[in-house]
């Protein structure tokens, strides 16, 4: 019985430890696919609730100032950060439209910057003798995601990055916590499509390879806990052996005290 005892033991902590290989990242050996490279870097599409940073220049400030938006001329102050574009940057509404004076509404739902563009030059040439004299850039006002789940800041985090990848998004977050899930990383996206639901891996050098290796606008990252979290033995060794013997414990008291009854 002693022995049967000690061996329950013995895989009890075995089982409930987290082993290296769940907490080691990127394992293997990388792999190359091309077809993935030219999937990560097809442009984005807009969606609603992307904030746009439009500028428009021009020889004669005068001829274009009509045309921006309160507070888009300070774009070395806050308008050209995160918080500022809040309020002056250009929100894709919920009908898909952006609204710019003189312009009105310019509906850019499903649209790449580059095609955004050359539709605000098209609007422009209608009211400018030379519009070929004007320089327009149009630029996402940084990549907005939801981090949650098991890592180290969890929140909405904006970062003024053309491009950020899912290694990016979780460094910003904090990490993913010792008791995180790695390799079941939950990337959540709201597209024209619908709602889709992906799994990256990242204890595995494959995830540099992924077709979801980049994020997106708007993406929910979440990272879920390890089984050995809700059962609550601990993430070490020593850790779970104490369990083991706070519980080995309260039983030998809990039989002590019914014999002495």
């Amino acid at each position: 019985m002693k022995k049967i005892f000690l061996y329950l033991i013995f895989i009890t902590i075995c089982s409930s430890c987290v082993s290296t290989k769940q907490t080691t990242y990127f394992q293997g050996e990388p792999v190359s696919k091309s077809d993935i490279y030219k999937l990560n870097n097809e442009p984005y599409r807009l969606q609603v609730n992307d904030i746009l940073y439009i500028d428009i220049k021009a020889e004669n400030p005068e001829i274009v100032s009509l045309f921006k938006s309160s507070g888009s001329n300070d774009a070395g102050g806050a308008a050209a950060k995160g918080e500022g574009l809040y309020f002056t940057g250009y929100t894709v509404d919920r009908h898909g439209n952006i609204r710019i004076p003189y312009i009105g509404d310019l509906n850019v739902l499903g649209y790449t910057e580059k095609e955004i563009r050359e539709k605000i030059e098209v609007e422009l040439a209608k009211f400018l003798k030379n519009p070929e004299a004007v320089f327009v850039t149009v630029k996402l006002a940084g990549i907005k995601f939801v981090a949650t789940g098991e890592v180290g800041s969890p929140g909405t985090i904006n970062l003024m990055q053309n491009e950020v990848t899912i290694i990016d998004a979780i460094a910003n977050a904090g990490e993913i916590s010792e008791m995180g899930n790695r390799q079941e990383v939950i990337v959540i996206r709201k597209s024209l499509d619908g709602v889709k639901k992906y799994k990256l891996d990242f204890t595995k050098i494959a995830i540099f390879e992924s077709d979801n290796f980049y994020i997106q606008p708007n993406d929910i990252i979440y990272v879920p806990p390890l089984k050995q979290k809700s059962w609550g033995t601990g993430t070490t060794g020593l850790q779970t052996f104490s369990t083991a013997v706070t519980i080995l414990s309260f039983l030998v008291s809990s039989v002590l005290l019914v014999k002495n009854l």
